[in-house]
């Protein structure tokens, strides 16, 4: 377990998680589980990862655990117990799946109060749940959730005759962590740091290496080799590595296509690192040197991304980067007729009716953590029902985003065919602080000439 020196980190999560518990309903029960194994065939299972709130306020990652947090006011002080319930020590499995924490090692590791075998899960939560006015839960997680739930809330009613009752308010503790996490700490953001310096040199390394006749999934192995060679676990996320046509398919993965001559190769990847993503696109010429088609798109996305960059920073919402990136890409777009004046009339009529959404179909940001689609909010968490009604989030100092314009341009009659199967997308990871933001994977080439300077000094 890579994070346990750091378990006064996840205390103060917890205690965060509890104070805002207090403030909501003066306290309660939150039960948060990890995620499952899953079988990937016949005695396999896949690569596990933790479900990442139980991690964001434990540090745990092993399967089959579960947190449970009991809050209440001691007068003015906030009381927080932390009960965690995890696999018990099992010498013959231990041989076969790797060494447990166990619970009797878990309280004083962890910075826990209480642990126990998860085999006792069921009839301890049924102590902990009586008389509690509120339980905070993931509100329709999966059908097994909500049956444990109901399970547990019939364990409790079944103790009313002696004066026990079961909580009277359901509360999604989803809501909670998830504003939490929308804001990094420094001990984050370093891990951030890190993971985009490692993706970066991936993609230095996928570029330098690539020549006309290499397949895919060659270059997703030059990829894999960097991230785990430099201590990443894992992918954030499949890896698109995208050559020719195949650019312009948003979620592609990496197959057996040859990539040629003349034609681009996109590769949008990332490692994760101790629990958090990175998440990084470069689009670079096959043979190292653009066409002239290929160099006027991209450059138009660049200069996308850069005016997309400049509206990063606090005080302005969610919403502007990409509107800043829409109206230059619209404008490269007309530029290049592959948007004729005569038809829109207009660059802002061309964003008003979605024209540019040929060419460029989706937004130019996401929030980024330990997801690389991470959670939070991208409206202002505001009373009322009507989500259209609440404004775009205000960026403040903590967030993460990412800033990734694109052009996507298909074989159509009405387009010039120097452009077909032309597609471009850039995009860096952006930690906003109080002077605007921080791009902290810039660590691999993104302009043009500095690309296919990389390439040709490989």
């Amino acid at each position: 377990m890579q994070l346990i020196n750091n378990a006064h980190l996840y205390q103060a999560r917890r205690n965060a998680l509890a104070k805002q518990m207090i403030a909501k309903t003066g306290g309660g029960i939150a039960v948060i589980s990890t995620a499952p194994e899953l079988a990937r065939n016949r005695d396999s299972e896949f690569p596990y990862r933790h479900d990442s709130d139980f991690f964001y306020l434990t540090g745990f990652e092993e399967p089959g655990a579960t947190l449970v947090l009991k809050v209440n006011k001691n007068g003015k002080d906030l009381h927080l117990e932390s009960h965690l319930f995890c696999r018990p020590k099992d010498l013959e499995r231990e041989i076969w799946d790797g060494i447990r924490l166990g619970p009797e090692a878990a309280p004083e590791t962890l910075g826990l109060e209480y642990a126990y075998s998860n085999e006792n899960l069921d009839q301890k939560l049924s102590e902990l749940l009586a008389d509690q006015e509120a339980i905070y839960v993931r509100l329709a997680e999966s059908a097994e959730a909500d049956r444990r739930l109901r399970h547990w809330m019939k364990q409790v009613r079944g103790q009313a005759r002696s004066g026990v009752n079961p909580p009277s308010e359901l509360h999604d503790v989803e809501a909670l962590i998830h504003e939490m996490r929308l804001f990094k700490d420094a001990h984050e953001i370093d891990i951030m740091r890190r993971a985009a310096t490692i993706s970066a040199r991936a993609h230095i390394r996928a570029m330098q290496i690539c020549k006309p006749g290499m397949r895919e999934y060659q270059l997703e192995a030059e990829l894999l080799h960097e991230f785990r060679n430099s201590g990443a676990q894992s992918v954030a996320y499949n890896s698109i590595v995208a050559g020719g046509a195949n650019s312009c398919i948003l979620h592609y993965r990496a197959g057996s296509t040859e990539l040629r001559s003349g034609e681009l190769c996109l590769i949008d990847a990332g490692c994760e690192l101790d629990g958090y993503a990175s998440d990084i696109t470069r689009t670079f010429p096959v043979n190292g040197t653009f066409t002239g088609p290929q160099r006027a798109l991209y450059d138009i996305t660049l200069a996308a991304q850069e005016a997309a960059i400049a509206m990063t920073k606090p005080g302005n919402t969610f919403m502007q980067p990409h509107e800043a990136a829409l109206k230059v890409l619209t404008q490269g777009l007309l530029d290049e007729k592959l948007l004729h004046l005569s038809e829109v009339g207009s660059v802002e009529n061309a964003i008003e009716s979605g024209a540019y959404r040929r060419f460029y179909m989706h937004r130019t940001s996401h929030w980024l953590g330990m997801d690389v689609h991470d959670v939070g909010s991208y409206r202002e968490v505001v009373q009322g029902n009507n989500q259209e009604d609440k404004p775009w989030r205000v960026l403040r100092s903590g967030m993460v985003i990412t800033i990734e314009p694109g052009l996507y341009v298909r074989p159509a009659d009405d387009v010039d065919k120097a452009f077909w199967n032309i597609g471009i997308r850039i995009e860096d990871d952006a930690v906003i602080n109080d002077s605007g933001c921080e791009l902290i994977s810039r660590g691999v080439p993104v302009k043009a000439d500095e690309i296919e300077a990389l390439m040709k000094n490989a």
